[in-house]
């Protein structure tokens, strides 16, 4: 309880997903990604109701600048479902 997000990320009991939602890789994890998506995915909504896109493009936007924002080491789940960590 109380973990922020980047402790999560760097201990590996969260990952990113390919879609810009987290995505748990620990069970203890669960609720938290639960609560994180919940925040992103309305933003997600806010930003595709603004530009006319969908969740699901605006998500794939966002991954990709998570990813390019990211720590090495980072778990990332590719849209095949394989983790791998950047580098």
């Amino acid at each position: 309880m109380g973990q922020s997000l980047k402790q999560d990320l760097a201990s590996g009991a969260l990952g990113e997903g390919w879609n810009g939602l987290v995505v748990p890789r620990d069970s203890s994890a669960s609720g938290r990604a639960q609560a994180i998506n919940a925040k992103r995915l309305k933003i997600y909504q806010k930003r595709a109701n603004e530009t006319g896109q969908s969740v699901q493009v605006v998500g794939s936007i966002y991954a990709k600048e998570i990813y390019e924002r990211a720590r090495r080491g980072t778990w990332f789940l590719s849209k095949s479902n394989v983790w791998s960590q950047k580098p």
